[in-house]
């Protein structure tokens, strides 16, 4: 049993760790050092369970083995249609665990267990039955040649890929990096957040059991300085793919220049803005704004952290924000009253609230919120800041908590366009582009631009 803001329960019996070891060729096995590290559980600050922390001899290890089933093993060479199959006995085991891998993800990300079960690992699934469909649709195509030859491409492998996972959705991020590789060929070493290890370390059992040939999965827990780093600058790694902080996505391309200039995908950080005109319906248009910076307690890359208005509407629909966060429940994930659960562990924890007083000393009026809640556990209440301006930390930064800054404008809509997107583009220097959503009953600017 689970207690819930004190006084409601869960009648959800929380499962035990089943896996805390490396996964490599195909075995849990322990770190070489036979260092571990903690796993925390953000409800309560108490350690869930040790954890193998793996380093570069681990590394290494892994990658040996995704090399050998790259180059000797069955899973490149298998036919798509037998690819396609076994990743989707795969999607089938993720559905029928589906309750305890939301249960994983909840005490180990804090993300609420009622929204793993219905939303997160559902379409997980959904994910990796997609490109197991994709499996036997990677086509090359036929060129018409100027001479009497024949010329074609043919689309292969890559290789052995590495993928970093980050801990704000560690279930649906695991699986959109690990599919598309399987169904193309690849092999693979996956480095899951030291914050979130224990559901990657269950899907690595889960894919041996569906017919992933040993070292096609490799799951190595431990931090992104020591695994994460040298899994970046491994000679025998053919490609990289990162999801997290732009800090860390520069330090992943230098790395992966630095040794054998393999290819990076990059998914890293936002500041999306949440454009509203002054003719929408504020009773719906409202609960979707808050929904854009609480959803997953703001620890989403596109949270519509900086929220614009326009003057008309202001007033009343900055009241209608203040009333939705009055019935806004913050509490245990596995409370099924619960809207939001806490931080994903103690540091994030305490890098929102010091955004927040940033907010504090530079101006910005602070409407609700602001504080973290008076019990154990990363919880921090919905907040909303009022006044802010472009120059501010809290306009400019990924906060990645339950903080919004609100804005006011008034331009006519023929300069809207040009103005605010020299506002977006100025404020957040440090970002390439922003993901942004835009309300009005007629669609004026809610087109994106890039």
């Amino acid at each position: 049993m689970v207690k819930s803001n004190g006084n409601l329960e869960s009648h959800f019996q929380i499962p035990k760790v089943k896996f805390t070891k490396l996964f490599i060729n195909g075995e849990f096995v322990d770190s070489v050092s036979g260092n571990t590290f903690e796993t925390i559980d953000p409800r309560n600050e108490e350690v869930i369970a040790r954890i193998a922390e793996g380093d570069k001899a681990d590394i290494d290890l892994a990658v040996k083995a995704a090399r050998e089933a790259f180059d000797n093993g069955p899973w490149p060479r298998l036919s798509p249609m037998e690819r396609r199959n076994i990743m989707l006995k795969f999607a089938d085991l993720i559905i029928e665990n589906a309750e305890e891998i939301a249960a994983l993800d909840a005490m180990d990300a804090g993300k609420l267990f009622a929204a793993g079960k219905t939303m997160d690992i559902p379409s997980a699934a959904q994910f990796m039955r997609y490109y197991a469909g994709a499996a036997d649709k990677i086509h090359g195509t036929t060129l018409k040649m100027s001479r009497d030859i024949q010329g074609y491409t043919l689309l292969e492998p890559i290789g052995v890929v590495g993928h970093i996972i980050p801990w704000n959705f560690p279930t649906q991020m695991f699986v959109m990096k690990v599919g598309p590789a399987l169904a193309a060929g690849c092999t693979m070493v996956v480095k899951p957040a030291e914050q979130t290890p224990l559901s990657a370390l269950y899907y690595a059992q889960l894919a041996k059991q569906a017919g992933v040939p040993d070292g096609v999965i490799n799951v190595v827990t431990g931090f992104g300085s020591t695994a994460g780093a040298a899994l970046c600058s491994h000679m025998d790694v053919d490609k990289i793919s990162f999801t997290g902080s732009t800090e860390v996505g520069r330090l992943v391309m230098q790395a992966a220049a630095l040794s054998n200039l393999k290819p990076v995908s990059l998914e890293l950080g936002g500041k999306s803005p949440f454009i509203v005109f002054d003719d929408v319906d504020v009773e719906k248009v409202a609960p979707l704004a808050m929904i854009g910076i609480l959803f997953n307690k703001g620890e989403v890359c596109v949270a519509g952290s900086r929220l614009f208005i326009q003057e008309g509407i202001y007033d009343k629909f900055v009241k209608k924000l203040v009333e939705i966060t009055k019935t806004w429940v913050v509490g245990d994930p596995f409370d099924p009253n619960s809207h939001q659960g806490p931080q994903v562990d103690k540091k994030q924890f305490e890098r929102v609230l010091s955004y927040i007083e940033h907010g504090k000393r530079e101006g910005a009026t602070l409407l609700t919120g602001g504080n973290a809640l008076d019990r154990k556990g990363y919880f921090v209440e919905p907040t909303i800041f009022t006044d802010v301006e472009d120059h501010m930390i809290i306009a400019k930064e990924e906060i990645f908590g339950p903080v919004l800054s609100v804005m006011k404008f008034k331009w006519p809509y023929l300069h809207f366009r040009k103005r605010l997107f020299l506002r977006l583009e100025h404020v957040t220097s440090w970002s390439r582009g922003n993901n942004f959503t835009g309300y009005t009953k007629d669609g004026r600017g809610s087109d994106q631009e890039s």
